[in-house]
This record gives C-alpha cells, sequence and structure tokens, in this order.
C-alpha cells in the first residue's frame, strides 16, 4: 500500500484518474456495463425484500412487524456507510474499494439467503448494508472518469438510468420471486450478477486505481456518525408504528439523533482527519445542487410510498394492479435519459432541472384532482409523464452538485450528495405516511359530524339501506367505510397539492448554484451553459 500523509483529512494525494485519458471503444462499452450491473444489484437490493416481509415473516415464525427489521437494518447499515465513501477512498483505492464492496456484497448476499432465524438474516442485511454504501458514489465517479469531458452528461445519465429501474423492478421481482420460489432467492440472484461485475469492473479499471493515503482514522466521528444517524433512521421507521412522541423509545431516540448530530458536525469541522467531508458544504453548487436533489428526492419518494398503499388499502387494487398501474413511470425515463444526457453539454443544467420540477409540479397536481371514483388510466397518465420529470431530474442536479470540484473530491461529494437524498428520503417516508394517518382522520372527523343519526341525508340513506334488508350496525358500517375511502382520498389530495406548491418553490433553490464552464475542466462534470 502506497503511504503519503496528508496537510489535512480533506486534501488526499492526487488521483491519477485527472490525468489518464478516458476509456475507448470496447473498454468503456464494458466498464459502462459492469458499473451499471453493480449499481442495478444494489438499487435493486435496496427495494426487492419490501414486499416479501410478509413471506420472510411467515416462514422464519415471526410477526410481520418484526420483520420489517430486515429493511431497517440494511437502510440504517447503508446510511452509515454512505458518507465514509470519501474517506474509504482515499485509504484503500476507488477500484479496490470498488471491487471489495462488490465481494462482499456477494458473500452477505448468500449470508442472507441461508439464514435459518430472524437475528441471524438481520445480522447478514447489516454487513450487506455496510459493505455497499461506497458502491452507487465510487460507480458515479468511475462513470464520470471513463467518458470524456464533453460527454459527461451522457455519462451521468447512463448511470442514472439503473438508479430509475432499480426501484420498478424490485419490487415487481421480489413478489413474483416470492410467489413462486423461496424467499431466499431474492438474495441469491445478486451472486451471478455480483461476480461478473465485481470482475469485469477489476480488469478495465485495476490500472486506474487512486493513490492510497493512510490517514488516522477519525473515530469519534465514525462513532458520533453511527450513534446519530442508526438513532435516527430506526426513529424515522419505527415512528409511525410507536405513534411517535407519544412513545417514550422514540423521545430518546429524537434526543439522541439530535445531541449526537450537533457534536458530530462540530467534530468533523474541527477534526484534522474528519470522517465525512462537511467543507465539501462551503461550495455553493454542491449545496444548492445537493439541497434541491435531496428535498425533491424526498417528496418524490413520498409519492412512492403513498400511491400504492393509497391504491391497495382505499382504492381496492390488488398489488399487482397497483403495480400495473405505477410501472408506466420507468418508460420515458429510460427514453429520454441518454437525450438528456446529450443535451447537458449544451444547456444550462439549472434549466434543465427547472423543467423537471415544472414537470414534478404538473403531476402532483394532476393527482390532486383524484376521487374515490378515478379510473386506472387517471392514474397511470400522470405517472407516464412522470418519467420526463425523472429523466430531467437527476443528471442535471447531480452535474451542478459536482460542478466546479477537483477529481480528488468527486467520491466524497457523491457520497456526501446520496447521504442527504437517503436521509431525506426516509424523511418523506415517515412525514408522508404520518401525515396521510393524520389528515384522514381530521377529514374523517369533519364528515362523521354531518354524517350522523338525526342528520337529514344520514337518516335518508340509512332508511333506504334498511329497506335493501340491511340491519342498522352493518348499514352504519358501510357509510363508515364510505367516510373512511372519502378521507384517505381527500388526505392524499392534500399532500399532492402541497407537493405541487413545494416543487415550485425549490425552482428558486436551483438557481442559486452558478455552475460555470470554467469550472468543468477541473472536475470533468457536464458544463453549464455559462
Amino acid at each position: 500500500m502506497s503511504a503519503g500523509s496528508a496537510s489535512s483529512g480533506t486534501a488526499p494525494a492526487a488521483h491519477p484518474a485527472a490525468i489518464l485519458p478516458p476509456l475507448e471503444g470496447s473498454a468503456r462499452a464494458f466498464g459502462t456495463i459492469a458499473l451499471s450491473a453493480a449499481v442495478f444489484m444494489n438499487v435493486l437490493d435496496s427495494s426487492i425484500a419490501n414486499v416479501s416481509i410478509p413471506t420472510i415473516a411467515g416462514d422464519l415464525g415471526v410477526s410481520a412487524t418484526q420483520g420489517t427489521w430486515v429493511i431497517t437494518s440494511f437502510a440504517v447499515a447503508n446510511a452509515i456507510t454512505v458518507p465514509l465513501t470519501g474517506w474509504l477512498t482515499q485509504r484503500f483505492g476507488q477500484v479496490r474499494l470498488f471491487v471489495m464492496a462488490i465481494a462482499l456484497f456477494v458473500v452477505s448476499s448468500w449470508l442472507c439467503g441461508m439464514s435459518w432465524s430472524l437475528e441471524s438474516l438481520v445480522f447478514f442485511r447489516v454487513i450487506q448494508g455496510a459493505v455497499s454504501g461506497p458502491m452507487i458514489p465510487l460507480s458515479q465517479s468511475l462513470m464520470l472518469a471513463s467518458y470524456p469531458r464533453d460527454r459527461a452528461g451522457m455519462a451521468l445519465a447512463l448511470w442514472s438510468m439503473t438508479i430509475l429501474v432499480g426501484p420498478i423492478a424490485g419490487p415487481l421481482l421480489g413478489g413474483w420471486i416470492s410467489d413462486n420460489y423461496a424467499w431466499s432467492w431474492i438474495f441469491y440472484i445478486n451472486i451471478p450478477i455480483g461476480l461478473l461485475a465485481g470482475w469485469a469492473s477489476w480488469q478495465i479499471y485495476k490500472a486506474r486505481d487512486s493513490r492510497r493515503v493512510k490517514l488516522p482514522i477519525d473515530r469519534m466521528g465514525l462513532f458520533l456518525l453511527v450513534v446519530w444517524v442508526g438513532a435516527l433512521q430506526v426513529m424515522l421507521d419505527k415512528g409511525k408504528d410507536l405513534d411517535w412522541f407519544s412513545s417514550p423509545l422514540i423521545i430518546v431516540l429524537a434526543i439522541l439523533a439530535v445531541v449526537a448530530f450537533v457534536y458530530f458536525v462540530i467534530w468533523e469541522l474541527t477534526a484534522g482527519h474528519p470522517v465525512v467531508d462537511l467543507s465539501l458544504f462551503a461550495e455553493r453548487n454542491f449545496s444548492a445542487g445537493t439541497v434541491a436533489l435531496s428535498i425533491a428526492y424526498g417528496v418524490f419518494f413520498g409519492t412512492v410510498v403513498l400511491l400504492p398503499l393509497w391504491l391497495q388499502n382505499t382504492m381496492g387494487y390488488t398489488a399487482t394492479w397497483a403495480g400495473v398501474a405505477l410501472a408506466p413511470v420507468g418508460i420515458l425515463a429510460i427514453v429520454l435519459s441518454p437525450i438528456v444526457g446529450k443535451l447537458m453539454g449544451r444547456l444550462d443544467p439549472r434549466a434543465i432541472a427547472t423543467v423537471a420540477f415544472l414537470v414534478f409540479a404538473l403531476i402532483s397536481y394532476m393527482r390532486a384532482l383524484y376521487n374515490t371514483q378515478v379510473d386506472l388510466y387517471a392514474i397511470m397518465l400522470p405517472t407516464f409523464i412522470q418519467g420526463v420529470a425523472m429523466a430531467t431530474f437527476f443528471i442535471p442536479l447531480t452535474a451542478i452538485s459536482l460542478s466546479g470540484l477537483r477529481h480528488e473530491r468527486i467520491p466524497a461529494a457523491a457520497g456526501l450528495t446520496n447521504f442527504v437524498r437517503l436521509v431525506c428520503g426516509a424523511f418523506g417516508t415517515s412525514i408522508t405516511t404520518t401525515l396521510w394517518e393524520n389528515r384522514a382522520s381530521l377529514h374523517h372527523s369533519q364528515m362523521t359530524e354531518v354524517a350522523r343519526p338525526g342528520e337529514p341525508a344520514f337518516d335518508h340513506v340509512m332508511n333506504g339501506l334498511q329497506h335493501l334488508g340491511l340491519t342498522q350496525q352493518q348499514g352504519a358500517g358501510l357509510i363508515d367505510g364510505l367516510i373512511n375511502q372519502q378521507a384517505y382520498t381527500l388526505s392524499a389530495t392534500d399532500f399532492f397539492y402541497a407537493s405541487a406548491l413545494l416543487f415550485l418553490v425549490l425552482i428558486s433553490l436551483i438557481w442559486l448554484a452558478r455552475p460555470k464552464t470554467a469550472s468543468v475542466s477541473e472536475s470533468g462534470v457536464s458544463p453549464a451553459a455559462h
């Protein structure tokens, strides 16, 4: 291992990829495929287990609530190691770290499939989540280094396509495997993909590894990171089930997360060799791009969670038909991503991102017009249009976040951006589901003020139901079910209205960034219009 000394934790040795020429021909094609396969495997695994929880829980003899620790354990470990990417890259080299992460991911996937109890599965999922953390940011960095600077937009487009396809394919594939095979195969399918991706990545990129710098371990920073991220993730995952701050456990987790986070920020900003490079937020483009991307992703991910819940729990859709209704989101995203990648070299990425937020606002408004009579076409149309927003969302905002950064800082920046995005996604999920139920309770109480005995409309409906042969209790139950359906639908439309307004507000945040062509020559990130 080549050792060296850095003047600070944010000043690693020079990155050879900054002077090596980009890959050409078949090497670049196979490199792109290998990186994409690794990313797809990673993103797929983060969502494929979600629909299999009932099957896994039943097979292991635990409740479905206990089974959700299979998801939580992965998410906590993954969230902790993603921001460590920059430090780990300096320590091991980005190619060696990437291939090591893939190899360990394959091993942990095999162990997950071999699990004999919930405790063993959760333990192996922790390992799987931890080793998978650096894979996505490093794949992003390696993909950018594989392409000429004037084609960086295309590199980001190809990378984004795998990020978009994974969450769509995960639930569908997980459900199909659980219904037709043993649940362990949702983990075993990673083994051939990972072995091929790891072998190909090493063969193509081993001569392009970054120089390693033996930095001291920031033990206190690492400890504080584990504490506040772990406490926050568990709080967000379990808050809704435990009725949030009426639970002593949630209160303790919230206090622990806040205190540890404050100490973490102070420590990392003053440490000689910080484990997470928070100084990146001093960069205007990084801050504006990361914050806009993360908040928008949180709102978007809230929608991804809310729509299938509403369709299945309120509108009576089966899991299969809910998947069909939401599947069209990937069509335009996959078709348009390469086109957006080509446009990145000629258009201002802020303008492209503005288009994404306008489309997000439009589809949120379209969904805000839903009612209990909405048909499948009306549900699928905005989902199909959303593909335009997805194609114009990740690519320009990622380019803005990385614009102007030196090449050796890109792994750390990509890791930190993805970390903030994941945290906002967790916030979006928890806030959305909680608000949905709270607003539904409010709408339900408002409607029952007029739907009660003594009100002419209620008495008229009850008389009609009794003439049809229903008892008073059966009629009241039927009316309450209709009120619940209306209440949850109105609550969902409230969220969509709020989402539309928030996307419009976020447009102003995008234009705080100042990506410039002059800075592109330093970072290799796609240029802006000026």
